[in-house]
């Protein structure tokens, strides 16, 4: 479709045609309209490439965005208790945070998602992958949802399992995590949202407070017992914080690989000869992964708070404005990307912004990386007659996020155990 058609000023990123493909109308926008102000979410929206690379560079653009809402929506008598105490909980997580504090948990945490600490889960993302899919094919069916069977329960596990989580309370999380999404990604179009969402963390937070007890009882060799060891040892980090991280690590350590890993079986099947080539090579699978996070990746917009006026292409951002930056807008710079709406693994461009830049670049992002490297070519080559309809890929309704609430697929179960 042609940008000149689309009237960026009645362009709705949570319409049911963006909300399916967002890529016309973000095209739009960075063509015609690049720091575009909606009225009706009352935010800028920035979508050119080196607009948004440098604002997520720029301090000016403050991740701190929790707090002052909080103070302005929910410190009132008239103010909901239990959203209080969820917005509470967000406002601890170092996403949200600038330095100094957002420095201090970074630090504390990074050493635990390296790639040389990452690289050590590796058997364990193999073996759960092998569970998934051989549950699958035994079910005899041909049937799978690759969100609610392969994709959420494999990262869940991963993460739950590197801070401890039982295996016996991880079919809680996807409950909690959908509940609480709509506070974190920005739901917009859900009325009850916020009601969901404090429910939902009231009772993650419940259960993690739980853990932590026990973990401070009998500590163990994971990432909870490590938070609470930095805070005995006077790193500065508090009892709230320590369950914030818990729930920040839950959250994030799952929702947006499992959309990573769900994109990229999505875009291979959706273009066969990229899977040709890359069964035919395996030495393409990390340009494959790289090439997913900048064609259709997890992260279609990052919120931020500006904390000072800044001129930007002749708009004035004033102090206080919502600003949503779009790494799925511009990851599809022609500027920047040579034919940039054609996926191609063997792309020799970088610069992807899928895991963000600077400050706020995504510490998982190791551990994305490699449960997607693991996850998406083993699927295709478990279930080898993989097939899917357009018709039936639910989307999620969110601003911030790039991901399916359901991926079902058919497969024939006989094909796919001759192919083990």
């Amino acid at each position: 479709m042609s940008t000149s058609r689309i009237d960026v000023g009645q362009i709705d990123l949570l319409g049911p045609d963006a909300v399916a493909d967002p890529y016309p109308a973000l095209a739009a926008l960075r063509e015609h309209d690049p720091v575009h102000w909606s009225a009706k979410y009352r935010s800028w929206f920035i979508t050119r490439f080196d607009d948004v690379s440098d604002a997520l560079r720029d301090t000016r653009f403050s991740s701190d965005r929790i707090a002052p809402y909080r103070r302005a929506k929910l410190d009132g008598p008239d103010a909901d208790p239990a959203l209080r105490a969820a917005f509470g909980v967000l406002e601890d997580w170092m996403v949200f945070q600038d330095p100094p504090d957002h420095t201090r948990l970074r630090k504390l945490l990074s050493r635990g998602f390296t790639p040389r600490a990452v690289s050590r889960i590796r058997p364990r993302i193999e073996e759960l992958a092998e569970e998934l899919l051989d549950a699958a094919l035994a079910s005899g069916t041909g049937r799978v949802d690759l969100v609610h069977d392969y994709a959420y329960p494999l990262t869940a596990a991963v993460i739950a399992e590197m801070l401890g989580v039982p295996r016996r309370d991880q079919d809680h999380f996807k409950r909690w995590s959908d509940q609480i999404t709509g506070l974190v990604f920005g739901g917009m179009g859900d009325a009850d949202r916020h009601a969901t969402g404090a429910t939902g963390m009231a009772e993650l937070t419940g259960y993690l407070s739980e853990l932590v007890a026990a973990h401070e009882r009998e500590p163990a060799d994971d990432l909870l017992s490590a938070l609470i060891a930095a805070r005995d040892e006077q790193d500065s980090l508090s009892h709230d914080e320590v369950i914030s991280t818990g729930v920040l690590l839950l959250f994030a350590g799952h929702e947006t690989t499992t959309n990573l890993i769900a994109s990229g079986v999505l875009a291979l099947l959706r273009h066969p000869e990229q899977q040709v080539r890359l069964s035919g090579d395996p030495e393409l699978l990390g340009g494959t992964i790289e090439e997913v996070l900048r064609f259709d990746g997890p992260a279609k917009t990052v919120a931020r708070v500006m904390a000072e006026d800044v001129e930007l292409r002749g708009r004035t951002l004033r102090r206080g404005d919502r600003v949503f930056l779009s790494p799925s807008a511009a990851n599809r710079d022609p500027e920047v990307f040579d034919d940039p709406d054609t996926f191609d693994i063997t792309r020799r461009q970088g610069r992807q912004l899928g895991f963000g830049v600077g400050l706020h670049y995504c510490l998982g992002a190791p551990l994305a990386r490699l449960e997607a490297s693991v996850a998406v070519p083993r699927v295709l080559e478990k279930l080898p007659s993989l097939r899917y309809s357009e018709e039936q890929l639910q989307w999620a309704p969110v601003l911030l996020s790039r991901g399916m609430h359901s991926f079902p697929v058919r497969f024939d179960p006989a094909r796919g155990r001759a192919g083990r």
